[in-house]
């Protein structure tokens, strides 16, 4: 199925292929072997994240920190 991209850079995905994904309003978009790839998001499970860590009293920092020294160690 072909997806034409606009001069704006926007691809209009087709019906069919969404009806055979789970519909989302947000997708993943990364590169593999030349080729782009889309992967429903769902923000709901990202804003129960953000939840839990609020609930636990983990901040923005402390995330970022955490990260930061994860990246180090790989």
């Amino acid at each position: 199925m072909l997806a034409k991209r606009t001069s704006k850079n926007q691809v209009t995905l087709p019906k069919a292929i969404i009806q055979m994904v789970d519909q989302a309003d947000y997708y993943d978009v990364t590169v593999q072997n030349g080729k782009i790839v889309l992967t429903p998001v769902r923000l709901q499970q990202a804003d129960a994240v953000r939840a839990k860590l609020e609930e636990l009293g983990i901040t923005h920092d402390e995330v970022s920190d955490a990260i930061a020294w994860a990246r180090k160690r790989a």
